[in-house]
């Protein structure tokens, strides 16, 4: 190999971080049912450590429970639903609207999850997607993947700030 060849494949494999986004590990769930919602952190802000993510809850998504993580702070901010809902037979009007994590330091080179347990509720729209918005705060900077498309549209590339989603399908 070249040694240009290296050097462009190397600052190619550099760049790609930077292009990447806050996503969700698991892409598919089933409305009705528990949900394990893995929020990927690929990178800090332009090179800054990230030092606090926060995650919108969408409505129909009920029963939030973050995991704390070893050296970070897990806040939640709790409010009434839109509507009731029935779980496990119980009724609930109110719960997490946010989750957030703070405290911790995630160096821009380093990778990281942030994971919470949800159920999603059968008032959902199966065979669309569901959206988390998420504002990633960094020592420098701020990153905010909240774009959430059209409905009955997609993320398209040209989106440079798109929320994690996950779609939706029907209980079998």
């Amino acid at each position: 190999m070249s040694k240009r060849f290296c050097v462009v494949l190397i600052a190619a494999c550099a760049a790609s971080p930077a292009a990447a986004h806050v996503s969700l590990e698991t892409k598919q769930a089933t409305i009705g049912a528990s949900y394990k919602a893995v929020f990927t952190v690929p990178h800090g802000c332009a090179g800054s450590p990230t030092v606090k993510i926060r995650v919108q809850i969408p409505e129909g998504v009920i029963a939030v429970k973050p995991m704390p993580k070893a050296g970070w702070n897990v806040d939640v901010v709790e409010g009434k639903y839109a509507s009731e809902y029935d779980y496990h037979g119980n009724k609930l009007s109110s719960g997490v609207k946010e989750v957030a994590w703070s405290g911790g330091k995630l160096p821009d080179q380093n990778y990281d999850e942030f994971v919470m347990h949800t159920f999603l509720t059968d008032r959902l729209k199966p065979n669309t997607t569901l959206y988390f918005p998420v504002v990633q705060e960094c020592e420098t900077g701020v990153s905010r993947w909240i774009e959430i498309p059209a409905e009955g549209k997609e993320h398209s590339h040209e989106g440079k700030s798109p929320a994690p989603g996950v779609k939706l399908v029907p209980k079998p």
